[in-house]
């Protein structure tokens, strides 16, 4: 049967009476563990209350109660304590209620005696107890005691039924004070019960500060509800502050355990760490939470998959690494693997994903190996390793597309099987993926098949039809072709929208210059990488998309952005979201809009990569202006400046050289060299141009120079020189 109260456990009948005092208008539960604290050292002392409080280990009935009434003596009460009463103040005697007690002891219940016992020695101090608690004789109101033994076994609208019967039968009779108490917190437990099944956070918070006498390590599934009712209404740090008050008060041990598996379900990174400081040593030397702690690294570091600005603690990592190699998990293994991925340090997470694919190959771990071997320059076998996978989710359709097109970008271009390039066509074609239909395109006329290559930029502008770089490819697709109607039809549709589309097909005005290389952006997912076409192909900068504060994943996709959708009806940081996403899939023009949403943002670090992407978005559009004024709208850190201001000047020294402005080519390539190395390209460049001028000794002496690190380009232009018969000065 179960009992009518529980055994007073770590707080006991004295925190009780000190929770009792709490008004109605503290600030819930901070209060009350602060008074709890206060009191928890004044418990220890108590007489009656055992010393352990694992006494009280087996919870079975419904409520905790920390204080009771004090009965109002009767008149003519003898004065001398004797058995059964306690001196009140002035030399009065004070009756105890002592029917719980007369019950328990008529049920033989000598755990549940002994509870009671210390509770009424707690709130009586010079209350003594019967000789022989056991031979007290049964309750004599055969009525009440049938309303106790409703109430032990939690019929409490029965208990109700009963008291409201007898007083309409006994006018005169009044329950005892202790029961009616105790009915009421039972009532009140089981309404905060039924309120935390219900999700209904408030009411629960709400109800255990009405009965903080709930609120107690006798009862700790009350504490564990209110804690998740304080995270449940975004009060983390009431959450922690009762998880805390249990390992800080509480020493029943499974309770302790259950305790820190329940935080970690709620509770961040951090405030776990704080918790587990509680931790104790046990009699036998071993920490209490050893035998959870592997399931906590495992939580910990796939907190830190999800964030990739929390440091994981390295203990933790190794804790995982140990249980790869003595479980073989490929779980353990792909938590690594995005762990790493997710801080960039793709060598180790490239490592885990391989091994993680080596114990089971899913759609996770061949994705994460994917992405590393993106980034390592290995887009062809990303490709073979994804496409077995790439219809599985929008994320995995993305990684394989930013494979495909990394792949058609290879410098030099490289040979593709036929069966592969059927594929990567095939699977583009069904998901109309302009950024891997445009790569195709230049991947064709790198080829000499310009025919094949128009095909693929008119599927992609019939997909994107704003989609700049395709109309260019188009434009340089039939120039080749030498279908000069259908090049000016291009350009009168890109009338004032695209200067590089206006000048294809114009007389040259300066040599050229075999293979000169410039760099491109490839719409990877998080690779960063970048491709390399020819001088007449679109000139895009590599750059380094800022992670946004709402990714929660290194794993996000691209495809969120593919719609339509004007950037004006958007808050300025979801503008800028959307500007990296159109930069991915080489919108530019549909990018720079957005970072113009963004740049309105009152937070600092938002205008800042709003103008970086600005300046990075009109430097793909070839509108060189803008995008030097674009960087001025916001300070950047240093090395975004250099990057882009080498940008705007290797941008302008090519569009001099275009033009026969050679002097100004290399002023600009002179600047250029003042913040950072020059490429190998730019100096092809700058030999051409001191050509141009008929410097033939320094034009002689750059090519000389790269033609013995093999650089093709210069092998060639010297080969020039001598069938001209240019000699140096």
């Amino acid at each position: 049967m179960r009992s009518a109260i529980l055994a007073l456990a770590c707080v006991g009948a004295a925190a009780g009476s000190v929770i009792g005092v709490l008004r109605p208008d503290v600030d819930l539960f901070g209060d009350t563990i602060d008074m709890l604290n206060q009191t928890s050292s004044v418990e220890q002392g108590v007489p009656g209350i055992a010393a352990d409080p694992r006494t009280s280990r087996v919870v079975e009935a419904p409520v905790e109660l920390a204080q009771a009434p004090v009965a109002t003596p009767p008149a003519g009460t003898p004065a001398a304590p004797v058995e059964g009463q306690s001196p009140a103040a002035g030399g009065e005697a004070v009756v105890v209620d002592e029917s719980a007690l007369r019950y328990f002891a008529s049920k033989g219940d000598k755990a549940r005696l002994e509870a009671e016992i210390a509770r009424l020695r707690a709130l009586y101090p010079s209350w003594t107890p019967p000789r022989d608690p056991l031979a007290v004789p049964q309750n004599a109101d055969q009525a009440l005691e049938r309303m106790w033994q409703l109430y032990s076994e939690s019929r409490y609208a029965e208990v109700r039924a009963a008291i409201a019967d007898r007083q309409a039968r006994e006018p005169g009779w009044t329950p005892p004070a202790d029961l009616l108490e105790r009915l009421a917190l039972a009532e009140r437990r089981s309404e905060l019960v039924a309120a935390s099944d219900a999700k209904k956070f408030a009411d629960v918070v709400s109800l255990a500060a009405d009965a903080p006498s709930l609120l107690t390590c006798s009862d700790v599934d009350i504490l564990w509800r209110v804690a998740e009712a304080f995270a449940g209404t975004d009060r983390r740090i009431r959450a922690r502050d009762a998880y805390s008050y249990i390992l800080k008060n509480c020493t029943n041990q499974p309770e302790r355990i259950a305790t820190i598996q329940k935080a970690a379900a709620l509770l961040d990174y951090a405030d776990m760490q704080e918790l587990l400081g509680n931790e104790k040593t046990l009699a036998d030397g071993t920490r209490e939470f050893e035998s959870i702690r592997d399931d906590l690294a495992r939580r910990f570091v796939a907190e830190g998959d999800d964030d990739d600005k929390l440091v994981v603690g390295l203990p933790y990592i190794q804790r995982v690494e140990r249980l790869v190699e003595r479980e073989g998990l490929a779980s353990d293994a792909l938590l690594l693997g995005w762990y790493a991925l997710r801080r960039d340090d793709m060598p180790t997470a490239e490592r885990w994903f391989r091994k993680a694919r080596d114990i089971e190959d899913t759609a996770s771990a061949s994705q994460g190996l994917a992405l590393a071997l993106i980034d390592r320059k290995a887009p062809l076998e990303a490709e073979a390793v994804m496409y077995r996978w790439y219809d599985t989710s929008d994320e995995t359709k993305a990684t394989y597309l930013a494979a495909v097109a990394n792949t058609l970008a290879v410098e030099p271009v490289v040979v593709i099987a036929s069966d592969i390039l059927q594929r990567m066509a095939t699977v583009t074609l069904k998901e109309r993926d302009p950024a891997s239909g445009q790569q195709f395109g230049w991947y064709a006329l790198a080829f000499e098949q310009p025919k094949t290559a128009e095909q693929w930029f008119l599927s992609v502008l019939n997909w994107k039809p704003d989609d700049e770089p395709s109309a260019y490819g188009l434009a340089v697709s039939r120039l080749r072709m030498k279908d000069m109607t259908g090049l000016q039809a291009v350009q009168a549709l890109w009338k004032g929208r695209s200067e590089r589309i206006a000048r294809v097909g114009e007389p040259e005005k300066r040599p050229t210059v075999p293979g000169l290389v410039e760099r491109t952006v490839s719409p990877v997912v998080g690779a960063g990488a970048v491709s390399a076409t020819a001088a007449d192909e679109p000139r895009v900068v590599a750059y380094e998309r800022p992670v946004a504060r709402s990714e929660k994943s290194a794993r996000r996709t691209v495809a969120g952005c593919k719609s339509t959708v004007d950037p004006q009806t958007l808050a300025p940081a979801a503008a800028l979201s959307r500007g990296w996403c159109l930069m991915e899939l080489n919108r530019p023009l549909e990018a720079a809009a957005s970072f113009g949403v963004g740049l309105r943002a009152t937070a600092e670090h938002v205008r800042r990569d709003a103008a970086y992407g600005q300046s990075l978005a009109y430097i793909r559009a070839g509108l060189l202006k803008e995008a030097a004024v674009a960087a001025t709208k916001a300070r950047q850190p240093r090395e975004r400046a250099v990057e882009l201001q080498s940008a705007i000047l290797s941008d302008r020294a090519v569009a001099a050289f275009d033009s026969g402005r050679y002097r100004e080519t290399l002023l600009f390539l002179d600047q250029l060299a003042q913040l950072r190395t020059e490429r190998q390209d730019l100096m092809v460049l700058r030999g051409y141009a001191y050509k141009s001028l008929n410097r033939t000794a320094d034009a002689r002496a750059i090519f000389e120079a790269l033609a013995a690190t093999g650089q093709r380009d210069a092998v060639r232009a010297l080969g020039d020189m001598r069938d001209q018969g240019s000699r140096p000065h």
